[in-house]
């Protein structure tokens, strides 16, 4: 399994807890970029997300278990940027989580 896999993998264990659905069925992993490695230095990871508001109340939660979660990681530099632009719209939902939404 390749590193880009691997994270994606464990971010989908990450669960919004309003909807119950998990972040990448979310739409909001926006991308994620595994720097080529260094010599001498921690391999380094971007990931580009969102939120589906500005206004959400649980952005500090969800990022806290992202942290958690990526943790097992140990040998990695990640770093998280969170962006508003372009704004996360209901389109960017999986097909599974439009499903669980009863929106297909």
């Amino acid at each position: 399994m390749n590193l880009k896999k691997a994270i994606l993998d464990k971010l989908s264990t990450v669960i919004d807890p309003e909807l119950n659905i998990n972040i990448v069925d979310m739409g909001l992993i926006y991308r994620i970029e595994v720097k080529k490695k260094v010599k001498g230095k921690m391999q380094k990871v971007l990931i580009k997300m969102t939120f589906t508001t500005p206004a959400c109340p649980l952005i500090n939660d969800i990022l806290n278990d992202i942290k958690n979660k990526l943790d097992e990681f140990a040998d990695l530099d990640i770093e998280i940027t969170v962006v508003f632009d372009p704004p996360w719209t209901s389109d960017k939902l999986s097909k599974a989580a439009k499903i669980k939404l009863g929106m297909i």
